[in-house]
């Protein structure tokens, strides 16, 4: 598989992942993302010098069974949603499920376009794997990613500010379960892949 187009898919994805963070906020009353740019399908708004380029470079240069990329967060303002409750939640949620939608789409073509070629069908594989690998990643309780978020709901508002503290540690963190822990996530990738793409 070309690494490039592995990286463009990856960084794509991200993109997409981010924007409905952005839409979803918008749509619950906060202007953060659009009064920054950021409400855009443009890349460029999106792409993170390091993450979205130099990381995934590098880790194609070196030959890396594992390829990693991500975008520029998009900022939001929670005190501006109106729903104070469930509102962190849904904007969190919004980019995995972004994801799984993406994911879905193309395992239907795949489904639909049976007699295709290989290497088309090898292509949209990747497509539908990579959003789905996304969303479990970020799916993980861990701060900053969004699954950390939609555990915040169901926490009082002094063990939330405790648990959101950790963010600052959140790199620190995620590293090593990859690492230690990543084959973990590989399992219900491979358990949703075959239930969209059918094989």
């Amino acid at each position: 598989m070309n690494p490039i187009f592995l990286i463009i898919v990856l960084i794509l994805s991200a993109v997409f992942h981010e924007y409905m963070h952005g839409y979803v906020a918008y749509r619950l009353g906060d202007p953060t993302a659009k009064n920054a740019g950021r409400l855009t399908f443009n890349p460029i708004k999106h792409l993170d010098p390091f993450g979205s380029v130099i990381l995934p470079l590098i880790m194609v240069m070196f030959n890396s069974s594992f390829l990693f990329a991500w975008a520029k967060p998009v900022p939001y303002n929670p005190y501006n949603l109106r729903d104070r409750k469930y509102g962190d939640a849904k904007v969190a949620a919004a980019g995995p499920l972004a994801n799984l939608a993406l994911a879905i789409v193309f395992g239907l073509i795949i489904r639909l376009t049976p007699f295709s070629s290989v290497a088309f069908t090898s292509l949209l594989s990747l497509v539908v794997y990579i959003n789905l690998f996304l969303m479990v990643f970020n799916l993980i309780p861990i701060p900053p990613l969004d699954g950390s978020k939609i555990v915040t709901v169901f926490l009082s508002p002094e063990n939330k500010l405790k648990y959101l503290s950790l963010e600052k540690y959140g790199l620190l963190m995620v590293i090593p379960f990859v690492i230690f822990f990543g084959d973990w996530i590989v399992i219900p990738v491979h358990f949703l892949f075959g239930l969209i793409a059918g094989f």
